[in-house]
């Protein structure tokens, strides 16, 4: 972040009239793949247009300039930046509990999205099926002895903020940082900011499901170096393993909410999925579209999350937990030394 600062101050220096690349993505076909140019901050608009274009135009010209030939671009953007309600909303609901209702059985997904397509597998899948594994229990009328909360965050995009901050405000926090570009962010994954201070409802949350890898099939879940977990889930996906879930692994995960709630303590979950087109289409790309999701694989993954939700709001335990991660020592910057 602070190095897209810089180099924003300095192509503006530089009078640079307009900055063109490719994204990340090397796929062509008419992909493009798009990321944030500027900051989030209010009053720091960026200055300099940026533009990201198909592989195969950004190709040409680079091969024209490397033959020494003059290349002329027309260019016509008109943005409009809204500064005046700077605040996004996560979205919170539950299915009450009974006689342990005051215990908590959470899942979730992010509601935000990258602006080139529509946000349909990234995330607004993990969206329908943690709606659709709620719908599911709410029709079959179940009674849970946990409370069943769902959370559909805002903010993942630029940091997992929206579940970061429902985090800090209930379970737990890291102390607040006084460095200027990160004054006023969430400090939860911030190792380096300190020691974790737990709240008292910490305590009542026994697991956090995450879906957030596009539209593909459930085949397992990243244990998140949980071992305890391990017969556990090996138990619940035994009914499933015709539909192919049948992967666990010690491995963790990141990139995703479920890092929010495993940085205070609380044994979070991303499930295993099938990569399919995920990485080298859809992701953050303009081919992010509704025709993008599978919807038989959705429906696979709702039933698969319905189970294991209410399964953990039903057995008598509470999740095994593993131990919070230490804090880091703080970087040293040479004027402090």
């Amino acid at each position: 972040m602070q190095f897209q600062k810089e180099l924003n101050k300095f192509l503006a220096d530089e009078k640079v009239l307009a900055v063109v690349d490719h994204g990340y993505g090397a796929f062509g076909g008419g992909t493009v793949f798009v990321q944030s140019g500027g900051t989030w901050k209010t009053g720091e608009t960026t200055t300099v247009p940026a533009v990201t274009v198909a592989l195969e135009q950004w190709d040409r010209i680079a091969r024209l300039l490397d033959q020494k030939k003059d290349v002329e671009l027309e260019l016509n953007v008109a943005n409009t930046f809204y500064d005046n309600d700077p605040m996004q909303y996560d979205t919170i609901a539950e299915i009450p509990g009974g006689d342990k209702k005051d215990e908590i059985v959470m899942v979730g997904a992010h509601l935000d999205s990258w602006h080139s397509g529509t946000g349909a597998t990234d995330n607004g899948a993990g969206t329908v099926v943690m709606m659709e594994a709620m719908r599911i229990l709410k029709a079959l009328d179940v009674k849970p002895r946990r409370t069943i909360r769902i959370g559909l965050w805002t903010g993942e995009e630029q940091g997992l903020l929206g579940s970061q901050y429902y985090v800090q405000q209930h379970f737990g926090s890291r102390p607040p940082t006084e460095e200027p570009d990160f004054k006023g962010m969430p400090t939860l994954l911030r190792r380096e900011a300190g020691p974790v201070t737990v709240k008292p409802e910490q305590a009542k949350v026994s697991v956090y499901f995450n879906v957030d890898n596009g539209s593909g099939k459930l085949r397992g879940v990243f244990l998140q170096e949980n071992e305890a977990v391990a017969p556990i889930f090996e138990a619940w996906m035994q009914p499933f393993k015709d539909l192919g879930m049948t992967t666990l692994t010690m491995r963790d995960t990141g990139g995703t909410d479920h890092l929010s709630f495993d940085a205070v303590g609380i044994p979070g979950f991303q499930f295993i999925q099938d990569p399919l087109d995920y990485e080298t289409r859809t992701h953050h790309s303009n081919m992010d579209v509704y025709d993008r999701l599978q919807p038989d694989d959705l429906k696979q993954a709702a039933v698969i999350v319905a189970s294991f939700v209410y399964q953990a709001a039903m057995r008598d335990q509470m999740f095994p937990r593993k131990p919070i991660e230490k804090p880091l020592p703080k970087e040293t910057k040479p004027d402090d030394e």
